[in-house]
């Protein structure tokens, strides 16, 4: 007769240690047995000996032995990203408990790409802060394959990101949820006093020949950038120069190195001290979707929930 999945969790929770799983992410991290126990400490015979007591205990292989190694089998897998993502909330865990001895403190670890960072964090996290409760947000900025990576591994507890299908679709099984949140609004950029930002409309025929400061190809804003010349019949402009930060995009932009497209929320401060100013181009450059993306089993953490609410409180605000 076939455990139910309560047996089957009290067994593992009976005979599955954190050390174990830490030994299972260096046999990953390693490839094999030799390397894995020298690393740990350990005698060949002693790892071995563990694994199967973890092979055991969950009911099936968690790496397959070939000529190259250890291979994690499909449900080992599935191991080893659980493994990770409980020794990231360990070390969650003891970071909310030192910062709690004088306060209560609530820690959310958070990822974006620079441009999401820049263009719709600074609201969000001022409704993080406004409650009583002390909120300490680490955030991470890194490029979207990079941010899902350390998603997965349960470093982060959410995403606030570009809506990239190709990196969505890589992670498919990795049971992540996505929410759709806000269109990520670009305007086209040039330095004060251009005879671009002084004409009533500008074609982007008239844009390809300018000095264009884009980000990275793998960049969403920069596709939907390209995607506005492709639709006007135009080529495709090669950049004279390479910024994945908004911020120093805007700066090269005011210092007159050339054009440029950022995020439409950062120009209201910036159209008030007239470093750069917005170019009217005949038809504006294509939003880019953003969504919260966050793994299913820890939708009810609190810190995601104070996160969600903030991020709609945003959305009301308008």
């Amino acid at each position: 007769m076939p455990m139910q999945s309560s047996e089957i969790l009290d067994r593992l929770v009976a005979r599955v240690r954190f050390r174990h799983l830490s030994m299972l992410l260096e046999l990953r991290r390693t490839g094999t047995i030799g390397k894995a126990a020298a690393r740990l400490h350990l005698t060949q015979p002693a790892l071995s000996k563990a694994l199967k007591e973890i092979e055991d205990a969950f009911g099936f292989p968690i790496f397959r032995r070939g000529a190259r190694g250890l291979v994690p089998t499909p449900a080992g897998q599935a191991v080893l990203n659980g493994a990770a993502v409980l020794l990231a909330e360990l070390g969650h865990l003891n970071e909310v408990t030192r910062l709690s001895r004088q306060e209560p403190a609530m820690v959310l670890h958070l990822g974006a790409p620079s441009a999401v960072g820049a263009g719709m964090l600074p609201a969000i996290l001022a409704r993080l802060r406004t409650d009583n409760e002390r909120v300490v947000v680490r955030l991470r900025e890194d490029p979207v394959p990079r941010l899902f990576e350390r998603l997965v591994e349960g470093e982060l507890d959410a995403l606030l990101t570009s809506y990239n299908q190709a990196v969505f679709s890589a992670h498919r099984s990795s049971r992540l949820v996505y929410e759709h949140y806000l269109e990520h609004k670009y305007v086209v950029i040039a330095p004060t006093g251009s005879p671009l930002a002084r004409k009533r409309v500008v074609t982007w025929k008239e844009l390809l020949d300018m000095p264009w400061i884009l980000p990275d190809s793998s960049f969403l804003a920069r596709q939907a950038l390209e995607g506005n010349f492709l639709r006007a019949g135009v080529a495709v402009p090669e950049p004279a120069v390479t910024s994945n930060h908004p911020a120093t995009t805007i700066q090269l932009v005011a210092a007159g190195v050339g054009v440029s497209a950022v995020p439409e929320t950062m120009m209201h401060a910036e159209e008030r001290i007239r470093r750069v100013a917005r170019v009217r181009v005949e038809s504006m450059p294509q939003a880019v979707p953003t969504a919260l993306v966050y793994r299913a089993g820890s939708a009810d953490h609190p810190q995601l929930l104070r996160l969600r609410d903030a991020m709609a409180q945003v959305m009301r605000a308008g």
